[in-house]
Formats: structure tokens, C-alpha cells, sequence
């Protein structure tokens, strides 16, 4: 009896190297990243061998509210700012390649699938701390992610 093998399809050198170079992307939503996410996302950079992108999507208020009381985006405490930082720290560590990006925009769901379709992620960890999102706001940016997003998503 013989077996039926498929041939392998040749990859050029640009597709080779275009795979490289997707990163591991970890989303936030203007919150501290959850931990178990932000330990996956890196763990996956570090096998992969590709570069870590830590993504922080903030509601931005328009208008002349924004300049009277100051923009909305800044971090209010240094632990948030703190937490934000700790998986770049980490994957720096372990001589993983870190961006870090804040994305400010008045609709943080549609400009975090906006970026992901121009970064072109191989993996998107969407890990925003749930306890610091109400539920409705966690479900619809869930769901925008999983329709909109053409890459592999992982969510906690």
C-alpha cells in the first residue's frame, strides 16, 4: 500500500524572513497588564525567537476638556506605571528585542485593531487586568478582537 505525501511547497527568502519578524504583541487598555498574559506573551516571544511588542491602548477625551483638566491618557500612579513596565524588564532580561507603544485615541477598540492590522502580529495576547475593566467594556473589546483581528489571538 503507498502512502499519499503532499510536496512541500518551497519558501522564498523574503516569506522566511517576513515570519521572523511578526512579534508577539501584548495588549492592555489603558490598565496594567494581567499577569498570567503578560507571562505567556513573553514566554512566546523568548521560544519564538521574536521580538516583543507591549501595547498600551488609552481612551483619549477630545475637546476643550482635555486642556483644562489635562489630558487623560497620563498614568495616574507610579504602581500602574510600574506594572506596565515589568514585562518589558523581563523580556529585556532574557534577551528578547522590546517595543513599547501607547496608542492614545477616543476609540481605543478600533485603534487597537487598527494597529494590530498595520503591525501584523504572528500572536496577539490581549491581557488587560479584568479587575481594573468593567465587564461590558473586557466583552466588546473580546469580541472586536477576535472578528477583526487577522492573527492568532490568545486571551486569559
Amino acid at each position: 500500500m503507498r502512502t499519499l505525501r503532499r510536496p512541500r511547497m518551497p519558501r522564498s527568502e523574503l516569506d522566511r524572513g517576513a515570519a521572523r519578524e511578526q512579534p508577539v504583541m501584548l495588549v492592555t487598555l489603558g490598565v496594567p497588564y494581567e499577569r498570567v498574559a503578560a507571562d505567556y506573551a513573553v514566554d512566546a516571544a523568548v521560544e519564538t525567537g521574536r521580538p516583543l511588542l507591549l501595547v498600551n491602548v488609552v481612551e483619549m477625551i477630545l475637546g476643550p476638556l482635555a486642556v483644562t483638566f489635562g489630558s487623560s491618557w497620563e498614568l495616574a500612579d507610579e504602581a500602574d506605571a510600574e506594572a506596565l513596565a515589568a514585562p518589558a524588564r523581563l523580556a529585556a532580561a532574557l534577551g528578547v528585542q522590546v517595543e513599547r507603544v501607547r496608542v492614545c485615541s477616543p476609540h481605543p477598540v478600533d485603534a487597537l485593531v487598527q494597529f494590530a492590522g498595520e503591525r501584523a502580529p504572528g500572536l496577539l495576547v490581549f491581557g488587560p487586568d479584568r479587575a481594573r475593566l468593567t465587564s461590558r467594556r473586557y466583552r466588546s473589546a473580546v469580541r472586536a478582537v477576535r472578528e477583526r483581528c487577522s492573527c492568532l489571538v490568545w486571551l486569559p
